[in-house]
């Protein structure tokens, strides 16, 4: 992959780095929230001059590498109650269009995609920043968030409460931290 000169101005394809990068999620617990992340995953986000707007941007999560720090939770999750990681190995993002907000501000609409099904969504997004690191790389930063109700997904397993609603929350906040390295 390598910058290239378009009509509207260079084509700069970042990967992003996951050893410098976070993708994680909170969720209602029966009474409280709780947070988990993903461990494996792989991406590249397309600039065009020093603009996301007319960019792209691709991840793919393995399915499996969820951590929520209970061994015998994330088990239930890769299962077909939740993700059906063997079934469906990989969560994929697709952008469809970058819109600016202001500033550094700015939505992210694509296609996500998990156990088989295809919803779009807008993620809020900020340009976090930018320059050369003391390797002699230049790397840039990206965060965004967005909620997703589960059931989209058709996640629906959950158990009801003896006090009334349910073990799982339908809403999911997913959080995204990125920083990805400039391709020569």
């Amino acid at each position: 992959m390598s910058a290239t000169s378009t009509g509207a101005g260079t084509r700069t394809i970042w990967k992003i780095d996951p050893s410098h990068s976070n993708i994680s999620f909170t969720v209602r617990h029966m009474f409280t929230k709780v947070r988990g992340r993903f461990t494996d995953f792989s991406g590249t986000i397309e600039t065009t001059g020093n603009s996301l707007t007319n960019g792209q941007v691709q991840v793919d999560i393995k399915a499996d590498s969820i951590d929520t720090h209970d061994a015998q939770r994330d088990n239930h999750l890769r299962t077909n109650d939740f993700f059906g990681s063997d079934e469906n190995p990989t969560i994929t993002f697709r952008s469809t269009q970058v819109t600016p907000r202001g500033g550094n501000q700015f939505r992210i609409t694509g296609d996500l995609t998990i156990r088989g099904v295809t919803r779009q969504v807008t993620l809020d997004a900020e340009f976090d920043g930018s320059g050369m690191t003391p390797f002699g790389t230049e790397a840039a930063s990206w965060s965004a968030h967005t909620d997703v109700d589960r059931k989209d997904f058709n996640l629906t397993w959950n158990a009801p409460l003896e006090t009334g609603g349910f073990l799982v929350g339908d809403d999911v906040r997913i959080q995204i931290d990125v920083e990805a390295v400039r391709q020569a």
